[in-house]
């Protein structure tokens, strides 16, 4: 009886402790479900930073269109000393393919994952762009790409 009643007993204390469902961090979206004038600011301002390898001029971020972090990072710079490591990579930038958007619940942004096609097709790259809830960006990443994305 006394064994019984401590089983019992286990049992309702681990009932008692399970944890509520708790929202995801990270959902994947439907493409549909993004707006299309986020898609094309996302795909234009991400496209702005590449081709500025191909044409030696960026046009800087402007207050409207990224977080002052964002402005502060995207220096000529920097910017010219990742475009020579592409430029000799990968070759001559061509365009971006929007693949997935996944969203932040934790801050309600969005994140844009782009397959970016280079002339030489040996290595697949891929460029992140976060929008953030005020639709300005507050990322720009590039990496290899992966099919699962990870953050």
């Amino acid at each position: 009886m006394k064994k019984i009643f401590l089983l019992l007993f286990g049992i309702a204390i681990l009932g008692a402790c399970k944890s509520k469902p708790s929202t995801p961090k990270m959902a994947k979206l439907e493409l549909s479900q993004v707006s299309p004038s986020q898609k094309n600011k996302a795909y234009e301002l991400g496209k702005r930073v590449l081709n500025a390898c191909n044409t030696s001029k960026f046009k800087p971020f402007t207050k409207e269109e990224a977080t002052d972090k964002v402005i502060q990072n995207t220096t000529i710079e920097r910017l010219s000393s990742t475009c020579r490591k592409f430029s000799i990579k990968y070759g001559k930038f061509e365009d971006l393919r929007l693949v997935e958007v996944i969203r932040n619940n934790t801050d309600e942004s969005l994140i844009f994952r782009y397959k970016a096609d280079y002339q030489r097709k040996f290595a697949q790259k891929e460029l992140q762009v976060t929008l953030d809830k005020d639709n300005k960006v507050a990322a720009i990443r590039s990496t290899d790409w992966t099919d699962i994305y990870t953050p």
